[in-house]
């Protein structure tokens, strides 16, 4: 942010209205005070602050021409981010206000994720109110990640992350002998002066920028995520026994006869849910849900705990995960691994052979795995009928298409969206990608996992008189109904493809309807994130709103206390529920789950900036191996200065600038998301499918160009050619909210999201 001469006057303005709020002051007045001659540029800037202040109603004519401080402004307290592209909002902490713009200039010394007291004032134009930053309350970045360079004589650090606008200063003494390009990162110095930019000092040097390597390093250190856990909490891990004594099996529900499995990735090192199925003698299913019970060895007011909490989520970047939780728990205690006994919380459902729930017990148990299924493995089996417990599987996965299908009867909304795997080698280099398939195992989790989740907030909620705890506290997963301006874009948007979306009252029912509509057809991707990128955001909350995406009234996430600090806290308010809720422990959780709630939002989004900039780094480094090679992509975003297109197979996005499409003058139609020739009428929309070359890389930003080739669309003969079908998988509506890939201003084609099953 640029401390400009109107944004400086303007800060000068204000102080003397305020010291004299009764005063009715004329712009020479204050001309005078502030030494300032009538007729000379200084005169002009004033002039502009004082349209300005009037304008946002932070000041008030009051006849004439002479000014007076508005009516004292409303003071906030809240979170500030800052929007890529400059300026942005605070996140208010608490009141009937949400939100509040801040202007770029209004934002003092304060930095993105912030937490910061400021003024409010009503706009006459604009129905959002204003603010202005008057204090930092706590700097919650207190180092940056960047590029070390060279600006004249001053050394500085071009952060990484655009949220931050303003370029580090570091002294000669405090550069560590980095080197111009090198991936730094920065400590803050004190920072009280909005007229100068911060300045810094490096503390660590992560390598060479623009290195797949250094770049995920970067990403993690960006946003404080750590491999490594302080010692005092690996102390306390080392104190845990493995060893499951008699007393606490006498406790729980014994099901380690059971026929219990898991179901995971190839590659998971982590087995927090299994799950059983079988047929009782009435004609009705028992389903088990089964997850590791986390909280047996994670207790409350331990730094383990306060570890747990501080991380949120386990993060999943391209060439490995950073666990919520120390090894020996993620990978060992609470890992459901066959043929070991293992804690768990169980779920056991009784439903109909129509997947009508007629009762359930919600359990702490001990429980035995008889296998390890990969997702693979289970499929094969599902497929064949071969293999061991492979008739087990069969009927949970005709039983998981019954709940998918009642499910969508009911509204719940499912997305297909892409997710690609990265293969490495040693060197940490991408050297292949490829798309991950979806299957029918994948799938049967998804739908058990998605039924445990809504009876055990379902349980809390209905069953809170008899629990004794009026107002039941408890932590939510909830999800908004969409914004009615994003919708009506959308219908809008669906309309040039032949679709129809009715916006008012807007149901599930109505979104799954268009996904159903546009499952054959080519646009489908592309409709599926375009609708994704219309649905609020599902966030945690100790209220329950619901979950417009699932079409259901109650929601939680209970299924993954290894990775989620939400669920772990779910797993504990359930146990206090059983055991009868003391007064006192209802208070206490009465006073935390808000506090966890926005911790824990704020983590998840954090995770998800995370594993998707790690994803652009790896396509960036996969792709820059493929210069001059053309693939077949499609067009997932229009701008009036050109294309953003999205490769087929690898889901690669990159930039086709309209300048470089010489066989026309383009010009741009932002209502159809199209570009269109003047002379000769060739229109390039959303959707089309296109071939291109890539022609440059630029791996420190990890931005792809690309050119077209000959015949559009076609390929180019004599160069090698690249494509593929496109692959997807399902995204449930709890997944809605995705930012824009490329660019803010990208008018289609949002990131991809991925890890493991985020419900």
């Amino acid at each position: 942010m640029k401390n400009t001469p109107v944004a400086h006057l303007k800060r000068n303005i204000l102080e003397i209205l305020r010291v004299h709020p009764d005063t009715e002051m004329r712009k020479n007045d204050i001309a005078k005070t502030l030494r300032i001659r009538v007729g000379s540029d200084d005169y002009r800037y004033l002039v502009q602050a004082f349209n300005e202040l009037e304008l946002s109603g932070e000041i008030k004519k009051t006849g004439g021409s002479q000014y007076q401080f508005a009516s004292a402004p409303d003071s906030i307290t809240g979170t500030l981010n800052v929007l890529k592209g400059g300026g942005g909002f605070i996140e208010v902490d608490e009141g009937d206000l949400e939100e509040a713009a801040v202007r770029q200039s209004d934002m003092l010394t304060a930095l993105h994720g912030d937490r910061v007291r400021a003024v409010v004032f009503p706009t006459r134009n604009d129905p959002r109110p204003f603010a202005e930053v008057v204090e930092v309350l706590e700097r919650r970045t207190t180092t940056i990640v960047g590029t070390f360079d060279k600006r004249g004589s001053f050394f500085v650090v071009i952060p990484d992350n655009r949220r931050f606008t303003h370029d580090i200063y570091i002294a000669r003494a405090n550069a560590r002998n980095a080197k111009i390009s090198e991936k730094v990162v920065a400590k803050l110095l004190p920072w009280d002066d909005p007229s100068l930019n911060p300045e810094g000092e490096i503390i660590e040097i992560l390598g060479r920028a623009g290195e797949a390597r250094v770049e995920i390093s970067s990403i993690a250190r960006r946003f404080n995520l750590s491999h490594d856990f302080p010692p005092e909490v690996m102390s306390e891990v080392a104190q845990i026994h493995s060893h499951i004594p008699a007393e606490e099996i006498a406790l729980r529900m014994d099901l380690r006869n059971e026929t219990i499995f898991t179901i995971d990735p190839e590659d998971a090192k982590d087995f927090d849910d299994a799950v059983s199925l079988k047929q009782l003698p009435d004609k009705t299913i028992e389903l088990g849900v089964h997850i590791a019970d986390v909280s047996h060895y994670v207790r409350e007011n331990t730094a383990l705990d306060a570890e747990a909490l501080r991380r949120g989520t386990s993060v999943y970047l391209v060439n490995g995960v950073i666990p919520m939780l120390p090894e020996r728990l993620s990978n060992d205690l609470c890992s459901l691994r066959p043929d070991e006994d293992r804690l768990a919380y169980s779920i056991i459902m009784r439903l109909t052979p129509r997947g009508v729930v007629k009762s359930y017990t919600i359990v702490k148990t001990i429980i035995r795995s008889k296998r390890r299924f990969s997702y693979e493995e289970a499929a094969e089996r599902i497929e064949t009928g071969k293999g061991d417990y492979a008739a087990e599987l069969q009927a949970m996965n005709h039983f998981a298409e019954i709940l998918s299908k009642k499910r969508r009867r009911e509204g719940s909304i499912d997305f297909e969206t892409p997710e690609v795997k990265f293969l490495f080698n040693d060197q940490g280099v991408p050297i292949d990608v490829k798309p991950k398939p979806r299957s029918k195992s994948t799938k049967l989790i998804e739908d058990f996992m998605l039924m445990a989740n809504q009876i055990a907030a379902k349980h809390v909620h209905e069953h809170a008189n008899e629990l004794k705890a009026s107002p039941a506290p408890f932590l939510y997963r909830i999800h908004d109904v969409p914004n009615p301006e994003k919708l009506r874009d959308l219908a809008s948007f669906v309309k040039q493809f032949g679709y129809t979306l009715e916006t008012e009252n807007i149901k599930p029912q109505a979104i799954q309807k268009l996904l159903e509509s546009v499952a054959d057809s080519p646009e489908k991707l592309l409709i599926n994130s375009i609708t994704l990128r219309s649905m609020a955001k599902a966030v945690y909350s100790e209220f329950n709103i619901g979950h417009f995406g699932l079409s259901m009234p109650y929601y939680t996430h209970f299924t993954s206390p290894i990775r989620r600090y939400p669920d772990l806290m779910v797993h504990r308010m359930l146990h206090e529920y059983a055991q009868g809720f003391s007064s006192q422990r209802r208070e206490h959780f009465e006073n935390l789950v808000g506090d966890v709630a926005t911790h824990s939002s704020q983590r998840e989004r954090s995770a998800v900036e995370a594993e998707r900039d790690s994803i652009k780094v790896a396509q960036a480094e996969y792709i820059s191996t493929h210069i001059g090679e053309t693939f077949d992509g499609v067009i997932s975003g229009i701008q009036p200065y050109g294309i953003f297109v999205e490769l087929k197979g690898n889901f690669v996005e990159g930039f086709l600038r309209v300048r470089d499409i010489e066989d026309d003058y383009y010009e741009y139609d932002e209502k159809h998301f199209s570009l269109t020739g003047r002379r000769h009428g060739k229109v390039y929309r959303l959707g089309d499918s296109i071939s291109v070359r890539v022609v440059r890389v630029n791996k420190e930003k990890h931005e792809v160009d690309f050119a077209l080739t000959q015949g559009d669309g076609k390929g180019n003969d004599g160069q090698k050619h690249r494509g593929g079908r496109s692959h997807g998988r399902h995204f449930h509506a709890d997944n809605a909210g995705g930012s824009k890939s490329g660019s803010e201003a990208n008018a289609g084609g949002g990131r991809k999201r991925r890890g493991k099953r985020r419900r």
